[in-house]
């Protein structure tokens, strides 16, 4: 080390300035070592006053640190610490802070690990103030007043016009009894059920809300984990039902309140008198009244016990089902679900001794429930058209069933006030005048109607018949009733043929999917009664216990000229022939029917039977409303919409929803153009001429079902969609094994046709219905497709066309049609093998599988082949149409 940097040496003589001199001489070098570092001078004397001589300032440091004891060894109490005491060291422990963090007295990550004392003292500090901030709350919070439950805001329905329709939901259909009045087995249903330790809890269940908390938490809804006293605070807090922490936790402040101050009676009865039963009934009198007709103080235990299911939620409880809000709480399923529940109530009641065992196995069914609506601003339509609007909403998560019940819902639908009143005059007209169940109880009992009105250029519902009464009767006509829609499937078909075509006769099954001829209306097919119906190929079609199939038409006749009888589509279309229809479906391909039906608007859950050849002759049971709009789609030129009920819905909020128009191209404007010019035909001059407007132009469909269980009209002009179904049912849900019942006879007629009461109602409705707005005219079609089978004569020649060619050449060149035909081993005049007649040579295969129905408009069935394709049929209504499936409608 060079010399300058070497400490100089120190006089060796005493006194004041050679103190001074040594101290001075500790700054010659680049840093000082620390005061206290060396020896105090009496320690020099004792060694005889020498002092050490370091070489480096590094050397006189260490030895400084070992003087003091240690590397980091803090100064002496008492003495000022000097600057080299350490790098980035703290201050001296000789003033504290409050907060001791980072803590002072750590090096490294330990002087971030916060000591046990400023952890517990957090902890005090927060759950002091949540005790705190709770304390204020629940002095803030107030116990509700169950009264205020009554005058609950309302929904409020309106006209497409925006006038007033109804205002409903929110006003409670509520009558407060006090606990006296209801009935003790009452009480004990609700308790044993719902909060067993009532009468001992403080009001809430800690393990209940810690679940419902943690489930709000991750996004999902609080399941359950509520007292009866939380629910009797959660119903009377009219103003906030929403599934969110904050709610929750001022529910629990409430309702712990209400646990101090209330009497565990009073809570009781506030409960009972606030639920929400179902059915619009709040409060246990109103629910009496709307289950049994009967005041809730005479409920015996059966009957309290299945009260207290409703309270699970009615729409999977209330007996006569709620499919219009889900498709599952049909009147069976719920009707299981409620007994089990009120079995598994009466079964607690009895455990927890609130019930004696043999009064409990008196009750092993449900009771004699009934169908009364309370509320009679719902009576006429309103009411079907009030359900109509609210599934829509719940279906597609507007709002939720709770939401609409506790009100405040501003619903713009799309109701025409004029024309739900002109379709309700209509039926009323058609019915009073035809129908008489006193004068003809066998044939005219049960009768009922249903209808729908859709706008092609928008697919709003303008209309609907739900039934005669919305309070007396429960079922929506204009939904879902089972009721098959017969030849009104036909357009369908026609629509498949001219979008995709029928397929090649000569190739496989996956390569003809590729090779098709798409068909012109003027296409020729046989209409020929009992027709042996074929593959696409020309093999005769089997079902699964190899039978054959033959289709009857109309009054079992055949249409077109002897011996080939071919008729073209328009006219087979024009006179419902159900052989050249089911045939052509066979050729398209049924997949490929199917799939026009669901493009122009039909729900695939409503179709059935799609691998039999009845499928193309209607055996499937659509709604009226879904019937009206797939029609619209034909009058819109092939631009599908789905109909809708609600335009807008408002709430204190604000506009929580608007429609917005979904369009899409079902077909090419010519296919469906070439539909409406057909079914054009069928009004001017064919079954449903009963259904021509004044002025204006008519295109539409009859339909006949067999057994003559349905009949039905959809029609439209280029302004308005609508269809009309006509049905006998029950409508008495105590009668068992409930069914759809011939209507031979009914009306005074000997059967009923599409032609007749519906095409009537159609007409007298749609005059005034459209009466006051412009004559449109539908779209010049454009021509389309190829003209198949039009042979010039019954031999033809080898000279044929190019589309000929491919769709009629025999697979041989040797034998023609007609010669094919002559070698037949049964040769008649009135058989025929359909359109591809190269397979003629084929031997009848057995018996025709006749059984005729004679005198349908449409056409009737053979008989069912197999008893397995029979049981197909999905009937909505609990009825069993037998051999509807395979033999299908008629008209």
């Amino acid at each position: 080390m060079s010399e300058h940097r070497r400490k100089p040496p120190q006089p060796q003589g005493g006194g004041r300035a050679a103190a001074r001199r040594g101290q001075s001489g500790s700054s010659s070098g680049r840093r000082a070592a620390p005061r206290g570092a060396t020896e105090p001078p009496s320690d020099s004397h004792e060694s005889g006053g020498e002092e050490r001589q370091y070489g480096s300032r590094a050397e006189a440091r260490r030895a400084a640190q070992r003087g003091a004891g240690g590397r980091r060894r803090g100064a002496e109490p008492g003495r000022r610490a000097s600057p080299a005491a350490g790098r980035g060291r703290a201050p001296a422990a000789g003033k504290k802070r409050v907060i001791d963090y980072p803590r002072f007295d750590k090096d490294g990550w330990h002087r971030w690990v916060p000591s046990w004392k400023l952890v517990s003292g957090l902890c005090v500090g927060f759950f002091g103030c949540l005790v705190a901030a709770a304390g204020i709350a629940y002095a803030m919070v107030g116990i509700p007043d169950e009264a205020k439950t009554a005058t609950a805001q309302n929904n409020v329905y309106y006209w497409a016009d925006g006038s007033q329709m109804v205002a409903t939901g929110g006003e409670r259909n509520r009558q407060i009894v006090e606990l006296e009045q209801i009935p003790k087995d009452m009480q004990n249903a609700v308790i044993s059920q719902e909060n067993k330790t009532f009468y001992d809890d403080s009001g809430i269940d800690p393990k209940g809300i810690a679940r419902a908390v943690f489930n709000m938490a991750r996004g999902g809804n609080t399941q359950g984990g509520s007292t009866i006293t939380q629910q009797y605070v959660k119903n009377a807090m009219l103003d906030d039902q929403s599934q969110t922490v904050s709610r929750k936790v001022k529910e629990i402040l409430v309702s712990i309140k209400v646990g101090a101050k209330l009497d565990k009676d009073d809570i009781l009865k506030g409960y009972l008198n606030s639920a929400y039963y179902g059915r619009g009934a709040w409060g246990i009198q109103a629910a009496s009244r709307a289950y049994f007709d009967k005041d809730a103080e005479n409920l015996d235990a059966g009957e309290c016990a299945f009260l207290s299911a409703m309270l699970k939620g009615a729409t999977y409880y209330d007996p006569a089902g709620a499919t219009s809000i889900d498709a599952t709480a049909t009147d069976k399923a719920n009707q299981k679900r409620a007994l089990l529940q009120m079995q598994d109530t009466l079964d607690k009641m009895v455990e927890y001794g609130r019930l004696d065992a043999a009064e409990r196995a008196k009750f092993t069914k449900l009771p004699d429930w009934k169908n009364p609506r309370s509320n009679t601003q719902l009576s006429g339509q309103i009411g079907y058209l009030v359900d109509l609007a609210k599934a829509s909403l719940i279906k597609n998560d507007v709002v939720t069933a709770n939401d609409l019940e506790q009100g405040g819902y501003s619903i713009y639908t799309t109701f025409s006030k004029k024309k739900v009143k002109e379709l309700e005059t209509a039926v009323t007209k058609v019915y009073k005048k035809n129908i008489d169940p006193k004068k003809r109880p066998e044939t005219d009992t049960h009768v009922q109607f249903g209808g729908a009105s859709v706008n092609p250029d928008t697919g709003a519902i303008e209309a609907i018949y739900g039934g005669a009464d919305a309070t007396t009767h429960f079922t929506n006509n204009a939904d879902v009733t089972g009721a098959q829609v017969g030849s009104t499937f036909k357009p369908f078909v026609l629509a498949a043929a001219m979008k995709w075509g029928v397929r090649d006769p000569d190739l496989g099954e996956v390569q003809a999917q590729d090779e098709r001829t798409k068909v012109s209306p003027k296409s020729l097919y046989s209409g020929e009664n009992k027709l042996k119906i074929k593959e696409y190929n020309g093999a005769i079609w089997h079902n699964e216990k190899g039978e054959e199939w033959n289709q009857v038409n109309d009054g079992d006749e055949s249409r077109g000229e002897a011996p080939d009888y071919k008729i073209d589509l328009r006219e087979a279309m024009q006179f419902s022939v159900n052989s050249a229809y089911v045939q052509l479906g066979m050729d398209v391909g049924l997949d490929k029917v199917k799939e026009a039906a669901v493009d122009s608007g039909i729900l695939k859950d409503s179709l059935t039977g799609t691998s039999f050849p009845s499928f193309s002759i209607g055996i499937s049971d659509p709604s009226a409303i879904r019937m009206a709009g797939s029609y619209a789609t034909f009058a819109a030129s092939g631009e599908q919409r789905d109909p809708f009920s609600v335009t807008k819905v408002t709430s204190k909020d604000g506009t929580i929803y608007t429609h917005k128009d979904a369009t899409r191209a079902a077909f090419e404007a010519k296919v469906a153009d070439n539909v409406t010019d057909v079914l054009k035909t069928v009004v001017e001059d064919g079954t449903g001429t009963n259904a021509q407007l004044t002025g204006r132009e008519v295109a539409g469909k009859t339909g006949t079902t067999d057994g003559n269980k349905s009949a039905w009209f959809v029609g439209y002009t280029p302004q308005l969609s609508t269809a009309i179904t006509m049905f006998r049912y029950p409508d008495d849900e105590n009668i068992k094994n409930r069914t759809f019942l011939e209507m031979y006879g009914t009306g005074d007629q000997d059967s009923i046709h599409g032609a007749s009461f519906p095409s009537e109602i159609f007409q007298a409705y749609m005059e005034q219905a459209l009466k006051g707005q412009p004559v449109e005219k539908f779209p010049t079609p454009e021509p389309i497709g190829e003209v198949l089978n039009d042979e010039p004569s019954p031999t033809p020649t080898p000279s044929v066309t190019a589309s000929e060619t491919e769709e009629e050449e025999s697979p041989t060149p040797t034998p023609t049609p007609s010669e094919t035909e002559e070698e037949s081993p049964t040769p008649t005049p009135s058989e025929s093998c359909g359109v591809f007649d190269w397979n003629c040579e084929e031997e009848d295969g057995g018996s025709e599988n006749g059984g005729e129905t004679g005198g349908e408009e449409d056409g009737g069935q053979s008989s069912t082949p197999s008893a397995s394709e029979s049981t197909e049929t999905s009937d909505t209504r609990g009825g069993e149409n037998g051999g509807d499936l395979f033999g299908g409608p008629n008209g």
